[in-house]
């Protein structure tokens, strides 16, 4: 797996971009990420759908090899951490987290993340909100029109359409307007949305091999 990076400016701040659909901030020694989803494949097989367990398994290992690269002391989720309550995805990513004891685990509730007492114990969170404030930033799962703070934000899951003569490849991307930072979603078994993104957003599209602003 090859990381790419992209150093941006927010409220004076530096952020780093990665192709593997992350974002650090070197300042908090933050890794921040967007809809993992957890528990999406096992909850399609529940449901008779046949889908790898290797597709969470891939999306864990991305994580493990961000995690030694940047060395983060936080790991921030944007929300949408889990897909369906707890089944047996969530007990692998349970004991995926338990590799890193202190790592400080920050969860910012998303639709999904419908979490009993019990499955939070069983998480391992230091910290679950609706949102989290971190100097001028705000950590919101959907963004926020009343919020006057920067925002950074997932949910959407977006994406970007690069046209050419042969066919159109729709890729995920970040989206960055003057007060939002919308992340891609993490996990690779998601939709990408080109439709119900911010207005006047410069927009940071990836691939395995590179970042571009357009």
């Amino acid at each position: 797996m090859k990381i790419v990076t992209k150093n941006i400016n927010l409220q004076n701040e530096i952020f780093t971009l990665t192709n593997q659909r992350a974002l650090f901030w070197k300042k908090e020694k933050a890794l921040i990420l967007s809809d993992l989803h957890i528990g999406k494949t096992a909850h399609f097989r529940k449901n008779g759908i046949a889908l790898a367990n290797q597709i969470m398994k891939n999306d864990l290992e991305r994580l493990s090899i961000l995690i030694e690269y940047f060395q983060p002391e936080k790991f921030i989720v944007v929300g949408d951490l889990l897909h369906a309550g707890d089944n047996s995805d969530v007990d692998e990513f349970c004991a995926w987290r338990n590799q890193y004891p202190d790592l400080q685990f920050y969860l910012i509730e998303g639709n999904h993340d419908k979490i009993s007492k019990t499955l939070e114990s069983k998480l391992c969170l230091n910290f679950k909100s609706k949102f989290l404030e971190i100097e001028n930033f705000i950590f919101v799962h959907d963004f926020e029109n009343k919020q006057p703070k920067f925002q950074i934000t997932g949910h959407i899951h977006p994406g970007f359409v690069i046209n050419s003569s042969v066919k159109n490849i729709k890729l995920p991307c970040f989206v960055v307007t003057e007060n939002q930072l919308l992340l891609p979603a993490f996990s690779e078994f998601t939709g990408l949305d080109t439709k119900n993104l911010p207005k006047k957003g410069r927009f940071y599209v990836f691939t395995d091999a590179e970042i571009y602003e357009i």
